[in-house]
């Protein structure tokens, strides 16, 4: 059932600030002030080294107690006699079942303090999940490969979820503890670390955060109080959070200023915010927004959202949406899919420029799976507002083994580097996958480590979830719990120097810096672009006061000289790039064109 969004009223937010849950290590040595709000126990008391420090009730529910311990000391909660981990814990280093860490949220220096982040407009995200993107899967692991990102062009990590979930491998999408970094990548320290360093390279730093549902393994929060969640609302994961409880509201509100100012992460993309129903006189995604533009410099919020409204930004503020109608028309442009959802949307030259004119495809059509109409015009949204990709963490990993578009036979080599071509001169923000610059080898399957009998239940949902899609419809599908599956998504960097991964490493470079520095490609406004289509060749024509390009991108099957094109302007005269190398102006299949004029 497709959810609206209450206007925002203006005025005072409706989450106050409040005293933090959890351990708070106090100033000056004062020791740790342990904090629990509870609507189930009567009884409460903090456990630290074997020993129960009954803890002194406050009033509405809330129970508070102040030991001589510091950072480093571990704990769990008692209600009632029972033993409970802390759903506000800084840090779990023994998982979401143990016990709880005291950190200090100060003792990290910080090296790059004159960081104030990158507009929208300068962003190029890379996603990347920790845990595969360098075999060690740590960030001490990955802060090394970080010049070889500046070195190929993006300006911005869309780092995959952090918050404490369970296992030892996962996309990190079933977190349960939002206060806690996981702990098998590296301690607080070592993600702040990593935070500074790409900072000190240039880089922002976006964090995949997920508030519309907790993992079915290790969350804590209905033990504590069942007032968190709501039985109004419903999602695809279980009971809604009630975003009207004060205590939930924080916790989210509180749990994104912590990333974005003890952290210092430039900004949040938000899973799935069609998810995050509220009937709260200012809807949580508004407050999101107003509570993190309010800590100062560049921070921004994505959201994930694929009903296509605009007010998203216009109304309740966020920076801009990832556009799943970009990619999906895009592949059924390269591989003719047509199960699933791709049924939905057309490919080709005409349909690709219909998206990019237009922002999205969906505009208020009837869409089949809601019986109802999806999506409102776009036109008051500004071009970085609309994150743009071919792949991404979902449309790689829910595919039956994973693979990317580029493994696909029907997909050539050629084809694939046009397509890169046309993603990266459009205006849009653009978003890469992690070794989609060298088209990786390695696939991107969902994998996950659940014990017993809810890995079984993982493992056999999914293959029902996607059924949808041909390729879950036999014995392929590739088991989310085998190591073996996590493994095989871990990317070779060793590759990247050899044959077409090379060309095509070379080849995203260039587009990068062509994006950085061409006085026309640059400049971001909408206004300045126009998409139409001469047969196969899908063109894209850029127009400011400096100068003229024109992308022109032959997905037919014949090859073509561009000179014999009627086109509906003057073709301009210089050549700037052929998407794979070449001096001439003809086009092979797949092949895409940049010609330029200046003035």
């Amino acid at each position: 059932m497709r959810s609206t969004l209450p206007s925002a009223s203006v005025g005072a937010l409706s989450s106050p600030p409040a005293p933090r849950l959890g351990a708070e290590l106090l100033p000056g040595g004062a020791g740790t002030r342990f904090r629990v709000w509870t609507t189930t126990a009567q009884a409460v008391a903090v456990r630290v080294n074997g020993t129960d420090h009954p803890m002194q009730a406050l009033g509405d529910g809330i129970h508070e107690l102040t030991l001589p311990v510091g950072p480093g000391t571990r704990y769990k909660f008692v209600l009632d006699g029972q033993a409970w981990p802390d759903p506000y814990a800084r840090f779990l280093p023994d998982g979401v079942h143990g016990e709880a860490e005291v950190v200090d949220p100060g003792a990290y220096a910080w090296q790059n303090t004159d960081w104030q982040g990158l507009p929208l407009s300068e962003c190029v995200f890379y996603e990347l999940h920790v845990g595969t993107f360098t075999p060690e899967g740590t960030y001490r692991a990955a802060m090394e490969r970080l010049p070889e990102l500046v070195e190929l062009g993006v300006t911005a990590l869309q780092v995959m979820p952090l918050a404490a979930f369970p296992g030892s491998r996962g996309w990190g999408y079933d977190g349960v503890a939002l206060y806690a970094p996981y702990a098998p990548y590296g301690r607080p320290e070592d993600l702040k670390a990593f935070v500074d360093a790409a900072h000190g390279h240039g880089l922002a730093v976006f964090l995949d955060a997920v508030y519309n549902h907790f993992g079915p393994d290790g969350n804590y929060l209905g033990v504590y109080s069942p007032q968190y969640f709501t039985e109004r609302f419903h999602t695809p994961w279980g009971a809604g959070l009630d975003y009207a409880e004060p205590h939930m509201r924080r916790l989210i509100t509180g749990n994104a200023r912590m990333w974005l100012h003890e952290y210092r992460f430039d900004g949040l993309r938000l899973d799935a915010t069609q998810e995050m129903q509220d009937d709260s006189p200012v809807h949580i995604l508004r407050e999101l927004a107003d509570r993190i533009h309010e800590l100062g410099g560049t921070k921004e919020l994505l959201a994930e959202d694929y009903r296509n409204l605009p007010e998203l930004v216009t109304e309740h503020h966020l920076d801009g949406m990832w556009v799943d109608d970009f990619h999906h028309v895009m592949r059924v442009t390269l591989t003719g899919d047509r199960d699933g959802y791709y049924q939905h949307y057309q490919g080709g030259p005409e349909a690709l420029a219909q998206v990019i004119n237009r922002g999205w495809v969906y505009e208020g059509q009837h869409w089949a799976e809601w019986n109802a109409p999806r999506g409102q015009p776009a036109d008051a949204l500004e071009a970085p507002s609309f994150v743009y990709f071919i792949q991404n963490h979902d449309q790689i990993g829910n595919r039956a083994v994973g693979d990317r578009v580029h493994h696909l036979e029907r997909v050539t080599p050629a084809m694939y580097r046009g397509s890169s071509a046309l993603l990266l001169t459009l205006p849009m923000t653009p978003l890469l996958f992690q070794g989609q610059e060298w088209a990786a080898s390695s696939p991107f399957p969902f994998f996950s480590d659940h014990h017993g009998e809810l890995g079984r239940l993982v493992s056999e949902g999914r293959k029902r979830e996607f059924g949808h899609f041909e390729g879950f419809s036999g014995e392929n599908v590739l088991d989310p719990q085998a190591e073996e599956t996590f493994r095989l998504a871990k990317l070779d960097w060793d590759e990247r120097g050899t044959d077409e991964h090379a060309r095509t490493l070379e080849l995203y470079r260039t587009l990068l810096r062509l994006r950085r520095e061409d006085p026309v490609l640059r400049n971001r406004e909408r206004r300045t672009l126009t998409a139409g289509h001469t047969g196969d060749v899908v063109w894209v024509r850029r127009v400011t006061d400096v100068g003229e390009r024109v992308l022109l991108w032959n997905v037919g099957r014949e090859a073509m000289s561009v000179e014999s094109l009627p086109l509906p302007f003057p073709l301009p005269p210089r050549p700037i790039l052929h998407s794979e190398g070449r001096a001439d102006l003809g086009l092979e299949r797949g092949e895409a064109l940049l010609l330029g004029s200046e003035g």
